[in-house]
């Protein structure tokens, strides 16, 4: 069974560890329905729900759900989490989404401006638009890591509401609170460190004064200085 293979996942086990014990907790996006099996597993919530816009991944998720006994697995048929509320989930998993659909998600869902619901996301793609987004909106990050799995490398955040606004800067924004103490922290910030400064590099030789090549210009200098043990 596909499922199986999920006890080999680092990223479903960094997830999984951010996850309070005796949570009700709701996958978003769920797909195949591998972490809802991989936190039944871990016996550590009070409740698991799941949701998928589409009913094909869905009927898979049942399946991959069913054939791992995990009985009490509830899966929804919906956009996001519409339909989902404050007392069915105290913690929203948002994981392998782009950042800029896990935004919009987020501000959809009235209810995730709660200070006592935990959110723990993990984005695809622009996760530096979602980290800009949850500054705007008031969502406060206590804890972001990275995680390579397969080859590729995740940030994954821990967040909840505040309702204080805040503004990040250029190296808040490519590598949020993740640090250069472990080897994939290490290789996720040189990653960012990479295409931003490809990104100034190629800027430069068209216009110096472009606001676009400053702002890359020095936050890739300030990442060198992250790297370099000097920041």
């Amino acid at each position: 069974m596909k499922a199986n293979k999920m006890v080999f996942s680092k990223r479903l086990a960094l997830i999984e560890s951010l996850v309070p014990a005796g949570s009700r907790v709701c996958d978003v996006g769920t797909d195949h329905g591998y972490l809802p099996v991989f936190l039944y597993r871990s016996g550590k919530c009070k409740s698991i729900s799941a949701t998928d816009i589409n009913k094909k991944p869905l009927e898979n998720a049942r399946r991959n759900i069913e054939a791992a006994g995990a009985a009490d697995v509830r899966l929804y048929l919906c956009d996001g989490l519409e339909g989902i509320t404050r007392d069915m989930a105290d913690t929203v998993i948002i994981a392998g989404i782009g950042g800029e659909v896990i935004s919009g998600i987020i501000f959809r869902a009235a209810f995730l401006r709660d200070n006592t619901v935990t959110l723990i996301l993990q984005p695809t793609t622009s996760a530096d638009k979602l980290r800009d987004f949850l500054g705007v909106e008031g969502f406060s990050v206590d804890l972001e890591t990275a995680v390579c799995d397969n080859g590729k490398l995740y940030a994954v955040m821990r967040a909840r509401y505040s309702g204080a606004p805040y503004k990040i800067d250029g190296v808040r924004r490519a590598i949020g609170l993740i640090k250069p103490d472990t080897a994939e922290g290490l290789a996720y910030i040189k990653k960012q460190y990479s295409v931003i400064k490809k990104r100034a590099e190629d800027l430069e030789k068209t216009d110096k004064n472009n606001e676009l090549y400053l702002y890359s210009r020095d936050t890739a200098a300030k990442l060198e200085k992250l790297l370099n043990g000097e920041a």
